[in-house]
């Protein structure tokens, strides 16, 4: 797993990306299935690109919703490494 990331995405692209519908996807990041977006300001949030892939490639993978939540959670947490915990 990365411990940097290149680019942040907003929810339109992710929609795009993942195929999944506004509401499915806060759904799943309710569920901890899909990390949750980070502040980019004032009403604005973004979601990092190789965090949502690798959920992608987990889910192409056939892994179970148990072992994603245990990705997500990896995935958040290496954020908090990086100097910072302050998540959308």
């Amino acid at each position: 797993m990365s411990k940097t990331f290149t680019k942040i995405i907003r929810r339109n692209e992710v929609i795009e990306l993942t195929g999944l519908s506004k509401s499915t996807i806060y759904n799943r990041i309710k569920a901890g299935l899909i990390p949750k977006p980070i502040s980019l300001g004032f009403r604005a949030v973004g979601f990092i690109e190789h965090e949502i892939q690798e959920i992608l490639i987990a889910m192409a993978n056939g892994l179970s919703n148990e072992e994603i939540r245990s990705l997500v959670r990896e995935q958040e947490f290496s954020r908090t490494k990086l100097g910072g915990s302050h998540n959308a």
